[in-house]
């Protein structure tokens, strides 16, 4: 399972919105790269491929395809503020040999 934190929500509605892309599902893939790392992409798709997994988290569609469900089940989506102004979404992802879980006396939002 995926899942998306409300702030990675309100952004994937508000990318929708400006893109004119409501009502298309949330498609989510991730590849092994040579080093063991995962790389990871995502974009509205409108179209369902053969054996698609499909989920909901916070009322967004998210469809991945089976390439890519071994490399993500577990996923949290969040999107965070990396530097003053600079936000972007981040995947939280115990499978990534690069994943460090957030240290519970970090402030919110520090999370790698």
């Amino acid at each position: 399972m995926i899942t998306l934190t409300p702030a990675a929500a309100r952004q994937v509605r508000h990318s929708a919105r400006e893109g004119k892309m409501e009502g298309m599902a949330l498609r989510v893939a991730a590849t092994r790269n040579p080093d063991g790392s995962i790389h990871y992409g995502m974009g509205f798709d409108d179209t369902s491929r053969e054996g698609d997994m499909k989920f909901t988290s916070e009322g967004i569609e998210i469809v991945v395809a089976p390439t890519s469900l071994e490399l993500l089940d577990g996923t949290t989506i969040d999107f965070v503020e990396l530097e003053p102004g600079k936000f972007e979404f981040i995947f939280l992802n115990p499978r990534d040999p690069n994943y460090k879980p957030a240290d519970e006396s970090a402030p919110s939002g520090e999370a790698s």
